[in-house]
């Protein structure tokens, strides 16, 4: 059988395609081969040998600032970022399958943070907790800043998630005596539970990468990104390319970790209980 042969524009649509995908990833794998350098290794092609020297002087103090510190900072706030978003998320799309007085006032409210611009919120907040005299606590003026960033993008989730949601399930629990605790956690949250883990995942690489939000309100302590970006004008070697792979690398993980997560819990779902 004689397979047709393909237009022209499939083609020439391919083709377009696969320089949109070197656009996006082609300066990622730059940063890859050249944080792979000997000891003698550039910021710029060609490469100086092939070593991972330059992956461990990440963990090493530098002239000026610290990768390890920064990164623990941006780990722990993106983690408490992540639980918090989670939590109040799945409660506000809990609230919101009912209408109640108010709620469409509310939910532009809720929203509004994404149409402000973020430096202004972030000079908002920084006045805000300098007025109360809080601007030592850079960790709770931060934790504002994300949380303005990630709650709307995971409350619009979850409206969505609860929107397609069957309440035949939940009528069925109650009919059985289940009271609404025991119904929402062994009937609805293992059905929404791989959305959930979604959202987690969502709030905490947005907190991670977050620079405008927090370049205002972390005071001297700094954030991964700030901390790169400070560091940019007096790191000229490629210990800059290596956090950038190892950071990637990071990522990358923990996506695995979610996939793996929702795939083992969808397993369960989908097995007979003996």
């Amino acid at each position: 059988m004689q397979t047709a042969k393909k237009p022209f524009s499939y083609y020439l649509l391919a083709g377009f395609f696969g320089l949109f995908v070197l656009f996006l990833y082609g300066s990622m794998f730059a940063v890859f081969i050249l944080s792979l350098q000997g000891p003698e290794g550039s910021l710029t092609f060609p490469m100086k040998g092939f070593s991972f020297y330059w992956l461990g002087q990440v963990f090493q103090q530098q002239r000026v600032g610290n990768f390890v510190d920064a990164f623990w900072r941006s780990l722990f706030l993106g983690l408490l970022v992540s639980i918090i978003t989670v939590t109040i998320s799945v409660m506000s799309g809990l609230a919101f399958r009912d209408r109640f007085k108010g709620s469409t006032a509310l939910f532009y409210l809720a929203i509004s943070s994404l149409i402000v611009p973020s430096i202004l919120i972030s000079l908002g907040i920084g006045i805000v907790f300098s007025l109360l005299d809080l601007s030592n606590d850079w960790y709770t003026s931060a934790l504002g800043g994300h949380l303005t960033w990630s709650l709307p993008f995971a409350f619009l989730i979850m409206l969505g998630i609860f929107g397609r949601f069957n309440p035949a399930y939940e009528e069925a629990a109650r009919d059985l005596g289940a009271s609404e605790m025991t119904t929402f956690w062994q009937v609805v949250f293992p059905l929404i539970a791989s959305s959930v883990i979604g959202v987690g995942l969502l709030g905490f690489t947005l907190s991670y990468d977050e620079f405008t939000r927090t370049s205002l309100i972390s005071g001297e302590t700094n954030t991964l990104p700030l901390e790169i970006f400070g560091m940019t004008t007096n790191v000229t070697s490629p210990a800059l390319y290596a956090l950038g792979t190892l950071t990637t690398l990071f990522s990358f993980g923990l996506i695995a970790i979610s996939i793996f997560a929702i795939q083992l819990l969808s397993d369960r779902q989908t097995k007979p209980k003996q």
